[in-house]
């Protein structure tokens, strides 16, 4: 299997293309400044991964704003405090905050002339088309859990995709999934049928982070560490074909 074998590339954004652990901490940080005992930051970013997933569960058709809102009631419970709601607001409106991680915008620039790029998110749409304009590449679709109606890892969103790229002429198996998360997108992706390349990226802090952490190990066909470590293995494999 070659990175050439593929007409399209579906993307998770955060975690993948936008830095969303370190966007998270800096929206959580008044919380945490104002707990007494607060986590440390990988327990942190651990116990919202916790109770995001328990509230996408929960509540599969909440917009993302008001997801995250939940998120951070939960969150302020758990550490003794009862914030004005205007913070758990802010909390919900941090994405378009979120910094992009530093290679995304070049390697996208560079994989867009060579497949369609479709984003997969479990954000809403205002939310995400405040990321891409920090992202800079126009994307040949974007599907998002406001258009679905449920969260990532739900088989219904991969289905959702896979009818989306059909609709560009894409088949399942031109598409190559390309996700950091295993948990939200590589055990369902492999699942629905569809190849996978990890984004394993470098973690600033030990543990799970923001993800959940899969009973087993999905499987997967490709592994980088960077979204720039793509570019470069494809631009390698153009060399040789």
């Amino acid at each position: 299997m070659r990175l050439h074998d593929f007409k399209a590339l579906s993307f998770d954004c955060y975690g993948t293309l936008i830095d969303w652990e370190t966007g998270l901490l800096a929206a959580l940080a008044p919380l945490l400044q104002a707990a007494r005992g607060a986590p440390a930051p990988p327990e942190a970013l651990a116990q919202f991964g916790r109770h995001e997933s328990a509230q996408q569960e929960r509540t599969p058709d909440m917009p993302y704003p008001r997801l995250l809102a939940a998120v951070h009631r939960r969150l302020a419970r758990d550490w003794g405090l009862e914030p004005a709601e205007a913070a758990h607001e802010s909390f919900g409106a941090s994405v378009p905050q979120w910094p992009a991680f530093a290679d995304s915008p070049a390697a996208l620039g560079y994989l867009k002339r060579h497949y369609k790029l479709v984003i997969l998110s479990n954000v809403d749409r205002a939310s995400f088309k405040a990321s891409n304009a920090r992202l800079g590449v126009e994307f040949d679709a974007i599907c998002t859990a406001e258009d679905i109606g449920s969260y990532k890892p739900d088989p219904r969103n991969f289905r959702y995709l896979i009818a989306t790229l059909a609709s560009l002429g894409v088949q399942p198996h031109e598409v190559l999934h390309t996700a950091q998360s295993l948990f939200h997108d590589h055990a369902p992706a492999q699942k629905a049928g569809l190849a996978s390349a990890w984004i394993d990226r470098p973690r600033a802090y030990a543990g799970s982070g923001a993800t959940r952490t899969p009973a087993q190990l999905p499987p997967y066909n490709f592994r980088f560490h960077t979204l720039a470590e793509f570019a470069q293995a494809h631009q390698a494999e153009s060399v040789r074909v």
